[in-house]
């Protein structure tokens, strides 16, 4: 996948809870990623067997509302992911972003 801003900003993301289920809505709220970015970036991440998905179960949801879908990371995601992450620090196309932990 190439190694975009967009890509290193939801990595972030998604590695600062590596083993949670993540909402779409909730990681373009954290990665700062717009739905049109975001959603197709998603599923190429399910093509590369980076994340899995799901849908919750409507018979638990508290509220009236549709299940939603969740994205859950896999081990080989995790290490892609994490490899992006420390490629971006070395890459001065990515200074501007804060890179902190990873």
């Amino acid at each position: 996948m190439r190694k975009t801003h967009s890509l290193v900003r939801v990595a972030l993301a998604l590695l600062a809870e590596p083993d949670a289920r993540h909402w779409g809505y909730d990681l373009g709220k954290r990665s700062g990623i717009r739905s049109g970015v975001l959603y197709p970036m998603l599923t190429r991440m399910l093509d590369e067997g980076w994340v899995t998905d799901g849908w919750e179960d409507p018979t638990t949801l508290t509220e009236r509302r549709p299940p939603r879908r969740y994205y859950e990371l896999t081990e080989r995601g995790k290490l892609e992911l994490a490899g992006t992450i420390r490629s971006a620090r070395a890459d001065r196309r990515f200074t501007a972003l804060d890179l902190g932990w990873a």
